[in-house]
């Protein structure tokens, strides 16, 4: 009896997998868009490789391996040379979408489609097939190709499974997209082998290495053309936020809380604590200088505080970026929200002349808070803030005193820093409005 011919279109990881598969059994017809692909492959006698789209169509069963977010441009553009004798199969790693495309495109042509998905791939593989799983749903094939194409798996030693492409897309998501998602994940984490790994180390290191000689576009394609992978990983997110928070410690110290705050000494974040901590009849605690809002949600998550606060919103600046930023990073509870009213002072050094003074520099919410008395008074000056730590007024105020910056610098906040650093006041009440109100965050894990 002739062979049958098989053509298999795409030639990559799964394509080379399949062709070893089919090879001894069939006639092959291999087409990839990209030719070098075939250099330096041992291909068998019974083997063509062609360049032509429609050359692959004098085959009667066509396989798909090509990336599933290419499939439906690859039967799109294909469409045009099917003929009624044809059995097209694809081997996605999921089901309902070329469930989906394969209705959409074959509608009103009489050509028969077949669900496959080999739960293998070339490492699983390299040994052999037999052992391993493999998903058929008839879906548009008759009983007879249908027969034919299990009992060929069955032949190779293959578990076949039969099922709807919703049930496999359901239970893929658990298994074969938990198992990818976490072998990433190891592998962003530089999970690698050591001298003292024990048997489940080594089975984690097996997984990273599998999971992570697939490519990019592969786990991205499993992770997105499957709806159900992203309750999947939400569900790894819950329990490993609960796992972490548990093995943090409830409190810092049994003596007294612990409050991580956004600003340094003399500054509104401090003053807005130390409010809450007055309201609340705290009488034991210790405050915590971070100076920027990420670095209290920092602190906050890997469990050096107990509680953090930071400013969030002003009557007249409006969002504190600062803030707003850090908080799409982190997870965290808000315990209160609260205002306290604010008033700018800009002050200098008393061995500074207000002559020579070029910039001012405070918070950039600062000089929102002040915009327009700023324009009025001052608008040859330069506006700036510091980096890192420097963001911080107070902390500012702290490196002016220290003549760590230009001593001519003016510095725009809380009275109080006049007092700290024996500053002289040049500027009182220079918010723009005298309901100046600020909202504070106090947040804990």
């Amino acid at each position: 009896m002739n062979k049958q011919t098989v053509a298999i279109v795409g030639f990559g990881r799964f394509g080379k997998t399949l062709y070893r598969m089919l090879r001894a059994d069939f006639n092959i017809i291999l087409f990839n868009r990209t030719q070098s692909v075939f250099n330096n492959q041992r291909l068998t006698e019974n083997t063509k490789v062609v360049k032509n789209i429609k050359s692959i169509y004098r085959a009667d069963i066509i396989f798909y391996a090509v990336p599933i977010d290419q499939f439906k441009k690859v039967i799109k553009s294909h469409r045009q040379f099917f003929q009624p004798n044809h059995l097209l199969i694809d081997v996605l790693s999921v089901k309902e979408y070329p469930e989906k495309i394969f209705n959409k495109y074959l509608k009103g042509l009489k050509i028969q489609a077949l669900l496959t998905h080999p739960m293998f791939g070339p490492d699983s593989s390299k040994n052999g097939f037999s052992g391993l799983n493999l998903m058929i749903n008839q879906f548009k094939s008759s009983q007879e190709n249908f027969s034919f194409w299990k009992e060929y798996f069955i032949s190779k030693g293959i578990n076949v499974v039969e099922m709807t492409a919703k049930k496999h897309d359901q239970l893929a998501a658990i298994s074969q997209g938990t198992t990818h998602f976490i072998g990433r994940l190891l592998e962003k984490t530089h999970f690698h082998p050591t001298a003292i790994d024990t048997m489940g180390a080594k089975k984690l290191q097996e997984i990273v290495k599998q999971t992570c000689n697939d490519n990019w576009q592969l786990f991205c394609n499993l992770q997105t053309f499957n709806r159900y992978t992203n309750a999947m990983r939400q569900r790894i997110g819950r329990p490993y936020d609960f796992l972490y928070n548990q093995l943090l410690p409830k409190r810092i110290s049994r003596k007294y809380l612990v409050f991580g705050i956004q600003g340094g000494k003399g500054s509104f974040n401090e003053q807005a604590v130390l409010d809450y901590i007055k309201r609340h009849k705290i009488k034991k605690f210790r405050i915590k200088y971070l100076y920027t809002s990420n670095r209290v949600l920092q602190y906050l998550s890997s469990g050096k505080i107990d509680f953090g606060l930071f400013a969030i919103h002003n009557a007249v600046g409006g969002v504190v970026w600062e803030s707003a930023r850090s908080m799409a990073k982190y997870k965290f509870k808000i315990i209160e929200e609260f205002p306290i009213l604010i008033s700018h002072f800009l002050m200098k050094r008393k061995d500074a002349s207000i002559s020579q003074a070029t910039t001012i520099m405070a918070h950039p919410q600062v000089f929102l808070q002040c915009k327009q008395s700023l324009i009025d008074k001052y608008s040859k000056l330069k506006l700036i803030s510091g980096k890192g730590d420097m963001i911080d007024t107070a902390r500012s105020a702290q490196a002016l005193s220290e003549g760590k910056v230009d001593k001519n610098i003016l510095i725009l906040g809380p009275k109080i820093l006049a007092k700290m650093y024996n500053f002289e006041i040049v500027g009182k009440n220079m918010q723009d409005g005298q309901n100046n109100l600020t909202y504070f965050f106090l947040v804990s894990r």
